[in-house]
């Protein structure tokens, strides 16, 4: 299937797989992935490393917003790095995901990933998940989705890909953290987590990553008209 030169942006809750399933339509129809989420991971990764949140949670917002000037965070083909390192691992914990939505509600966070963001979707083939992409980065994407799951089957894949990374999670705190972040990001003041008007909705708590798969090609097929 021949998809245009179009972007595509992909919303929705905390582990319903948007990273998954956008990886997936970059690799098949040769686009550009983006993860904005990882953006805002690594800029909570840097603060959490340089004292910049301390023990009880407190951001130092003037010494972050002047760590941001200097912050070289980048997108490369093996994942996310700072600088010359490469942080996708780093990024992944239970401690940075606790920290991560009330850093990415900052205002000027926000406004230094999206610069990064625009940049990268100016060239077109791109597929970008996060959380406001077709409301607040790319309001004009020609295809926006919105994924949504169960609270206790996000709660499981959460737990399993922390288990696969060899890490010891405790369901209940992940349920936790997830129900956390849910309540942040959808009631943050500044580019809340929301279905955009013209989104598609994909509740994936039963289907499988083939189903899918399928779902976003029969989109494609009966928007842009696409036959085979």
């Amino acid at each position: 299937m021949n998809i245009p030169d179009i972007i595509i942006a992909i919303d929705g809750y905390s582990s319903t797989g948007k990273s998954t399933l956008a990886k997936l339509i970059a690799e098949q129809y040769s686009f550009l992935y983006l993860d904005s989420g990882a953006m805002y991971r690594g800029v909570t990764l840097h603060a959490l490393e340089n004292g910049i949140i301390d023990a009880s949670g407190t951001i130092d917002e003037a010494r972050l917003k002047s760590a941001l000037e200097n912050l070289d965070l980048d997108f490369r083909i093996d994942g996310t790095y700072i600088g010359d390192r490469r942080v996708e691992q780093d990024i992944r914990t239970l401690e940075v995901s606790s920290h991560v939505s009330p850093v990415s509600a900052i205002p000027f966070v926000r406004n230094y990933v999206d610069e990064k963001l625009h940049a990268f979707g100016q060239r077109k083939r791109v597929v970008m998940d996060g959380r406001d992409i077709g409301t607040t980065v790319f309001p004009d994407a020609e295809v926006k989705i919105f994924m949504t799951a169960s609270p206790e089957v996000r709660a499981q894949r959460r737990f399993d890909e922390m288990k696969a990374k060899g890490q010891e999670p405790v369901m209940e705190e992940v349920m936790k953290n997830l129900l956390e972040r849910d309540y942040i990001d959808s009631h943050r003041e500044v580019s809340p987590l929301s279905r955009a008007a013209d989104a598609y909705v994909m509740d994936n708590s039963d289907m499988t990553l083939h189903e899918e798969t399928v779902w976003f090609q029969g989109l494609c097929q009966g928007k842009f008209g696409i036959l085979e």
